[in-house]
């Protein structure tokens, strides 16, 4: 099997290639927008055309949810257009295409985990881009996997906000003996990258095609997720929750956004380990 993998040196990109190649596929990867611009039809459509893959995937998305309301038309022009333009490639060679969102697209009001069945509402222009980006794949696609996720964490960074991610800002910030302020009133499910490319992967292999929430097991607020970081890395910091209010972020979080992983299980995927058990690896072999 081959596989044509956009944004492959992002930190979930990342993982899905050294877990794919361990599994014996074939990668053939673009940097994102760097080596490959999803806003531009001819030269996407040569590239994924020249390595005749059997599948593609798009982690490439305009993602630092607060810059987004600044930047409304680079947002849907990234997220909305440029997955257009790689969801037309795939139908006219008749590929299906592995897809990207956020559980940002609900608006946190359930207070209960999310399922796949569950009317989203966004926010924000970010949550907004993204939902616009799965509707316009399930109009004009019927071989798709869209997968929602929460909370991303892995070892390469997020190289949409600098090459970092929570845990690393956590502990960073805990090396220059600062106060740390984290919402309290915000609550999600951290996961790991490393785990998301083995249910990936678990679902090509499936073949069933569909929208799906893969996110690790149990939640926690983002002051809860810092906690667990420093305890698990020994450090006694001055750690301080805040609310949403008093961050006062441009981009509207939800204050709930637990995803629940029906349809994989319902695809006899099980479930993913314990948001806790994956953060004390990802600490202990950073």
């Amino acid at each position: 099997m081959k596989v044509f993998v956009i944004g492959i040196d992002g930190q979930l990109g990342t993982d899905i290639n050294d877990y794919f190649i361990l599994k014996g596929i074939e990668i053939h990867g673009f940097i994102g927008l760097k080596e490959i611009d999803v806003c531009d039809l001819d030269g996407t459509s040569r590239l994924i055309k020249d390595s005749a893959p059997d599948l593609v995937i798009n982690t490439a998305a305009f993602h630092n949810v607060d810059l987004c309301e600044d930047r409304v038309e680079e947002a849907f022009k990234v997220n909305v257009a440029g997955t257009k333009k790689v969801a037309s490639i795939c139908r006219e060679l008749d590929l299906p295409l592995m897809h990207f969102s956020t559980d940002f697209v609900f608006d946190g009001k359930k207070m209960m985990p999310y399922t796949e069945d569950d009317c989203p509402h966004p926010l924000s222009i970010y949550a907004m881009s993204k939902l616009g980006g799965e509707q316009v794949i399930q109009y004009m696609m019927e071989k798709y996997y869209i997968i929602r996720l929460s909370g991303l964490y892995g070892y390469s960074g997020c190289t949409g906000k600098g090459n970092i991610n929570f845990v690393e800002t956590m502990l960073r910030l805990a090396g220059e003996k600062k106060q740390i302020k984290v919402v309290d009133d915000q609550v999600l499910t951290p996961t790991s990258t490393k785990d998301a490319a083995v249910k990936i992967y678990d679902l090509i292999q499936a073949e069933k095609y569909g929208l799906y929430h893969m996110t690790n097991i149990g939640s926690c607020s983002w002051y809860k997720f810092a906690c667990e970081i420093f305890r698990l890395s020994d450090l006694e910091v001055d750690l301080r929750p805040i609310t949403s209010k008093e961050l006062g972020t441009k981009a509207i979080r939800p204050a709930y956004s637990v995803l629940d992983n029906t349809n994989l299980r319902e695809a006899g995927i099980a479930d993913m380990r314990d948001w806790k058990e994956a953060l004390a690896e990802y600490i202990k072999n950073r």
